[in-house]
């Protein structure tokens, strides 16, 4: 059984007029939000399987460097190696690797990502994307050559994690946005919805030890989950269901904690383990 895991960090359906607000250009005050630079390490483990996806066992880890500025640009390196176990005695090991830059208007995005499965190279993207008027035109070198167009509203990964935590301070519960990150060949976008809940303050009481930190203690948070939706796929009744989803305690500074992630078939849990904050940048 060969299953692969290519979920990343997308740290949204509903059709109203709140929603498509959300949606109009982003205001210099959401631009500004000061996300912190940071690096974290989680460990995964199996937390629930369903239907007869054939997996019994799952354990790994993911490493997420975040840094940059509305200056310079977000950079984003992440990687994720997963050892999945069957009931049939077989293991595979799935190994993503990805880097991202993204500009700090949101109007360019880099990506490159490969995905080894048993140590053996299985996907390999490499691509760009450029926000236009009314599009975001992207082109790819890997795998294969050639451009794509999204509808104009599409955002960025680090803007929709600026958008939903923007949305939070102001009480919003949820938030509508198509999302473009590069992932699966760089040739698909999601529609997303994020759905926030009541704004949390002070340290929990199941906190890991490694978010015991004062960075953390005097900053807001707030429970999230974000679903993704393969456009335009519904089943025989007319309904989407979403392609993975996933669910976190986010803090205004864009650290994410107590992590899950749900493929369906089966859900993970994420421990942060390990986080290091890294130096500020001086932009103003």
């Amino acid at each position: 059984m060969a299953t692969t895991l290519t979920a990343t960090f997308r740290p949204v359906l509903v059709a109203s007029a709140a929603a498509a607000a959300l949606l109009a250009p982003m205001p210099a005050a959401w631009a500004d939000a000061a996300l912190a630079p940071h690096r974290a390490i989680y460990e995964l483990k199996l937390k629930e399987t369903r239907g007869s996806s054939g997996v019994d066992r799952i354990r790994g880890r993911i490493v997420y460097e975040f840094t940059g500025d509305a200056c310079d640009g977000y950079a984003l390196s992440f990687r994720q190696v997963t050892e999945i176990g069957s009931g049939e005695g077989d293991t595979n090991v799935s190994d993503l690797r990805a880097a991202t830059w993204e500009d700090g208007k949101a109007q360019s995005f880099r990506f490159t990502a490969q995905n080894y499965l048993n140590q053996q190279l299985d996907k390999d993207t490499d691509g760009r994307a450029e926000r236009a008027a009314d599009e975001v035109r992207v082109t790819l070198k890997k795998p294969n050559k050639g451009e794509k167009e999204f509808d104009g509203r599409t955002l960025f990964p680090t803007e929709h994690l600026k958008r939903i935590i923007a949305a939070a301070e102001k009480g919003e519960t949820l938030i509508e946005a198509p999302v473009y990150d590069g992932s699966e060949t760089g040739e698909k976008s999601y529609d997303t919805l994020a759905v926030i809940g009541r704004p949390l303050e002070g340290e929990p009481a199941d906190v890991e030890e490694a978010a015991k930190r004062p960075e953390l203690r005097a900053a807001r948070r707030w429970p999230v989950s974000v679903s993704y939706f393969e456009k335009g796929k519904r089943d025989e009744g007319g309904e989407q269901t979403p392609v993975y989803a996933m669910s976190f305690d986010l803090y205004e500074n864009g650290v994410s904690r107590a992590m899950k992630i749900d493929y369906g078939d089966f859900v993970l849990d994420g421990e942060l383990k390990e986080l290091t904050f890294l130096k500020p940048s001086d932009c103003k």
